[in-house]
């Protein structure tokens, strides 16, 4: 039995090649077309949606990383809860159904509580203050039964959970349970990461918030103004990574500014705020080593 003679490069890559399917029907087998970066660059942009308030696949595990220094975790965790069960109950359709009045998880550790406090029932939106339920936990291990046992429940409209640090229950074996549940039983978990580092997690998307001044108000200067957050989504599995400043006026969840790049001069700063229109542009942060997509992108 003659031994088969070695392939050279080309054919070795025709003999590998995926069959692929010409626009009569026919399929044929040949070599892998040539992709230039230009077009990589093009489909990795169309697999790729800009996050925005309002949008209809919000994933149903998010990680909210906030110092204690100011109540932007939770602020932001619960502008984001509202913002999704608008959407889910059709808030802005008029055809829309009687409203969602299910009840509101909340679930705190014993350290998160000492450091930021228990949620104050006059301060929460006028349609979640009948329908908060409060768990504080001795320990994260507690914290992390109530979430996934919170989860489990589909009469709960969400699910908003605060853990302190970076305890050792909360490995990516716990997070994958909470992303897991969530998903199994349709309910939504935004989890707040009180003075912890971004450790290795399954969470869908995963934000870093701090607090931005607030915008005078409208009619009295001297009021205080809507609360506004400095917000970077730096994970998610469906949507690109960017930095935004949120608003939360009227109690609707909205996009106030956009970073700035950075090699533009103050000149050309000065114009664009005067003339209303923030730069959308730059919004991913420089990517290396990670594909040719996104080394094109660069």
């Amino acid at each position: 039995m003659t031994k088969p003679a070695p392939l050279s490069g080309a054919k070795a890559l025709d003999a590998f090649s995926v069959p692929s399917r010409s626009k009569s029907g026919a399929v044929s087998v040949g070599s892998v077309p040539h992709l230039s970066g230009k077009r990589i660059a093009a489909l990795s942009r169309a697999r790729e949606g800009r996050w925005k308030p309002g949008l209809s696949d919000q994933p149903l595990h998010s990680e909210i990383f906030a110092s204690t220094r100011d109540a932007s975790g939770a602020g932001l965790a619960l502008a984001l809860a509202r913002d999704a069960l608008r959407f889910a109950a059709g808030a802005d359709d008029p055809l829309a159904e009687a409203e969602d009045r299910r009840q509101v998880l909340w679930v705190q550790d014993k350290r998160a509580v000492q450091r930021g406090g228990r949620p104050y029932l006059h301060g929460l939106p006028a349609e979640l203050r009948d329908r908060l339920i409060h768990v504080e936990a001795a320990t994260p291990e507690d914290a992390l039964f109530a979430l996934e046992e919170g989860l489990k429940c589909r009469d709960l409209a969400c699910v908003i959970g605060e853990i302190a640090g970076n305890p050792r229950a909360l490995d990516f074996t716990a997070s994958r349970r909470l992303s897991l549940t969530a998903e199994k039983h349709g309910v939504a978990l935004w989890l707040v990461r009180v003075e912890a580092e971004s450790d290795l997690s399954s969470a869908r998307m995963r934000w870093r918030v701090g607090a931005e001044p607030s915008e005078p108000p409208l009619w009295n200067a001297e009021a205080p103004g809507a609360p506004q957050w400095r917000a970077e989504l730096f994970r998610a599995r469906s949507h690109a990574p960017g930095q935004w400043t949120l608003n939360n006026d009227n109690g609707r969840l909205s996009i106030r500014q956009y970073p700035r790049p950075a090699n533009t001069d103050a000149g050309t700063d000065a114009n664009t705020e005067a003339a209303g229109s923030p730069d959308i542009g730059h919004l991913v942060r420089a990517t290396v080593g990670r594909s040719l997509a996104a080394v094109s992108r660069v």
